[in-house]
């Protein structure tokens, strides 16, 4: 069969369907990846054949002009309760007001129609030409979602983490059930009905859920869904990587990597850490009798003014490669961390809530023992010696270690991508309509 694989341009959603891609290809179907010009040399290097799509302006750019002066104050406004723009995995029925999450799907709208207008006419044309029999979209790219109700193709929903966008959905229709039906509006489906209108469909709820998802996520960490469930096994992808010699070497002391994604100078708005908490933090953790590791890019690590002695500083290391020689990582919540460090079942530490499904996903894993989350919600709650406090309990109590087991066993024996093929291929032919 022909799968399509679709993303919005960015690179680490792009790095988390590589894996499935690949398996796909190597039995037997044709796949293709299609994303923004701007990442067509990520999706090639990848080993995948790429399809350009869409304008080549910087999707971070396109977002950045929605943050005019009346949504910054409305932000400013919800963030004692929590910006559902960033935290989605808000779940008490009390703070999910109309008011509040209809603000929030008017801004759902801008924002996916921000990062997918641009690819949907040149994708429902690829589309309409190639055929695909499947078009798994990573859980921003609604281009994928059109252009698959356009073509009649089967279409899954790759979400990145746990799925709080779909339970948040749930809660959208349930309260905008309860309005006067004069006042029942809903951006998201108007949006995509347009769409789908253009070219001679119409909307259906699977062009937000899918018409089943592939859950990269440990099982029992999952969030009840509507739609199937395909679990999938996680084989890591960092893009092209070489094994640095220092790597090679075990460490004299315990190893710590502080890591904080590939794109943060693409995305200074919503990094985990300041570059002030970064340094209170390599400054509590200085005298500790560790390796630390940080990555960080070369622009950010100009704005620190002092890196201590057990401090070695990089702009990138392949996770798959350092973490299995680690005794703790600290991270932002990156998909790639966290699973990475539980394939390996090494303790983490979580600091921030950037990532939507943080506040589920944090109380998750802790209750799971396999490592420590720090929120964040006040700035003072990052300090240098906060993080210390936590890393030492990660490194000085065996609990943790022996939690991040735990969820390693669940993990690997989840279905690897090679295995969960023929589960695709019979989804794809239930659904698709062509």
């Amino acid at each position: 069969m022909r799968v399509l694989f679709v993303t919005i341009p960015w690179r680490s959603h792009l790095h988390l369907v590589v894996s499935m891609g690949w398996a796909l290809q190597t039995a037997g179907h044709e796949v293709r990846v299609a994303s923004g010009p701007e990442l067509t040399d990520v999706m090639t290097r990848s080993g995948l054949t790429a399809v350009p799509v869409g304008s080549d302006e910087p999707v971070m750019d396109k977002l950045e002009q929605l943050m005019d002066a009346e949504v910054i104050k409305k932000v400013e406004e919800l963030k004692e309760r929590g910006d559902l723009l960033v935290d989605m995995s808000e779940n008490r029925e009390e703070e999910l007001t109309w008011e509040r999450l209809r603000w929030g799907y008017r801004m759902y709208r801008k924002t996916h129609a921000a990062m997918n207008d641009s690819m949907i006419e040149d994708l429902v044309e690829y589309c309409r030409w190639w055929k695909p029999d499947l078009v798994v979209w990573d859980w921003l790219s609604y281009a994928g979602s059109v252009a698959a109700t356009v073509v009649g193709a089967a279409h899954a929903r790759m979400p990145i983490g746990l799925n709080v966008e779909a339970r948040m959905r749930r809660h959208y229709l349930r309260v905008r059930e309860q309005q006067a039906p004069e006042d029942r509006e809903d951006p998201l489906a108007e949006w995509l009905g347009e769409w789908a209108e253009k070219y001679g469909a119409s909307f259906s709820e699977e062009m937000v859920s899918g018409q089943f998802t592939i859950d990269q996520m440990v099982g029992s960490m999952l969030l009840e869904s509507d739609v199937p469930q395909v679990p999938l096994g996680y084989v890591p992808y960092n893009g092209p990587s070489v094994v640095p010699d220092w790597t090679r070497r075990a460490p004299s002391k315990r190893r710590v990597l502080a890591t904080f994604g590939v794109s943060l100078e693409q995305a200074e708005r919503h990094q985990a850490l300041s570059a002030e908490q970064l340094q209170g933090m390599l400054d509590s953790l200085a005298d500790l009798d560790i390796e630390l590791v940080v990555t960080l890019p070369e622009q950010i690590q100009k704005e620190l003014k002092r890196v201590p002695d057990n401090t070695r500083m990089v702009e990138f290391v392949p996770l798959h490669v350092i973490i299995p020689s680690c005794s703790a990582v600290i991270h932002h919540g990156g998909i790639g961390p966290f699973l990475d460090s539980i394939v390996h079942e090494v303790p983490q530490l979580i600091v921030s809530r950037v990532l939507p499904d943080m506040g589920e996903r944090g109380p998750r894993m802790e209750r799971a023992g396999a490592g420590l989350w720090i929120p964040g919600d006040e700035p003072d709650e990052l300090s240098g010696a906060r993080i210390r406090d936590a890393l030492v309990r990660l490194l000085e109590e065996p609990a943790f270690r022996e939690g991040a087991a735990r969820l390693r066993e669940e993990l690997l024996a989840q279905p690897t991508p090679g295995e969960a093929v023929r589960e695709l291929e019979l989804l794809a032919n239930r659904y698709r309509s062509r």
